[in-house]
């Protein structure tokens, strides 16, 4: 069975992308560059059933090789993040994380989905993020975007139904980890040209991003091969475990 899974350069789509192919699946995990693909084959040098190669999903080139390519499991991962307000981010940085964060993910499960449908079954993964749950200040254009991913595949995951019930899809939030990314977003989101940001409040962020956040991946990895392995898959994943509880007591005592 081939699963493929779009930026997997490194975190969660390379952690979950390992543990699939020791459990068989013959697995492609792909990169944004070659520089990334050539770190990415030096570690992965002696392992089975695991083959790589670039796809950029803001290049159309790249996305309609796939066109050509037996995909039975997509695991839809490649994003990038924007702190910062909404007032201050310049428009292109705003478009850029929606094009690869939305835009471009869509893409890709046309033409995957259109071959899934054409062979009468497959799955889509599609990674959203718990903070489309929740509105955090200066995390709203990120959140956005996987807010968009969510109900997208709510929507799609029904559609589905009514195409052709042998093609499922789940949809994975995960929560805080510690791979670099949630942090790399407070750091560029302290930039303004209206707020006067005060360090300590910079600093409890931080602190609670490292009190909370895991540094064990296969929580959520768990949890993406649970979906990969299921008959009939949930609609919405989510881990570690008390993030998630954290999300629900939110959405039902505070959202607002």
């Amino acid at each position: 069975m081939n699963v493929l899974i779009t930026g997997a350069a490194s975190g969660i789509g390379y952690n979950v992308g390992l543990r699939l192919a020791k459990m068989g699946y013959h697995v492609f995990l792909t990169t944004e560059d070659d520089k990334q693909l050539e770190v990415l084959r030096e570690k992965i040098d002696e392992l089975d059933n695991i083959g790589t190669f670039r796809l950029n999903v803001e290049k159309k080139e790249d996305i309609e090789l796939l066109r050509d390519f037996d995909v039975d499991v997509l695991i839809s991962n490649a994003a990038i993040g924007q702190g910062g307000s909404l007032i201050d981010v310049e428009m292109e940085k705003i478009k850029e994380c929606f094009n690869v964060n939305v835009f471009s993910n869509i893409s890709i499960m046309k033409i995957v989905l259109e071959n899934m449908i054409k062979k009468g079954s497959g799955k889509v993964i599609i990674m959203s993020s718990m903070i489309s749950n929740i509105a955090i200040p200066f995390f709203g254009i990120y959140a956005s975007t996987k807010a968009s991913l969510s109900m997208l595949g709510g929507c799609l995951r029904k559609e589905l139904k009514y195409i052709n019930n042998n093609i499922k899809l789940a949809i994975i939030e995960p929560g805080i980890y510690k791979t670099g990314f949630n942090r790399v977003m407070i750091e560029n989101g302290y930039t303004s040209k209206y707020y006067k940001f005060n360090e300590s409040v910079e600093n409890l962020e931080k602190e609670i991003l490292n009190f909370v956040g895991s540094n064990n991946l296969n929580s959520i990895s768990n949890k993406i091969i649970e979906a990969v392995e299921s008959d009939n898959p949930k609609c919405i994943y989510r881990a570690p475990f008390i993030q998630n509880l954290l999300i629900k007591l939110y959405i039902k005592f505070i959202k607002k």
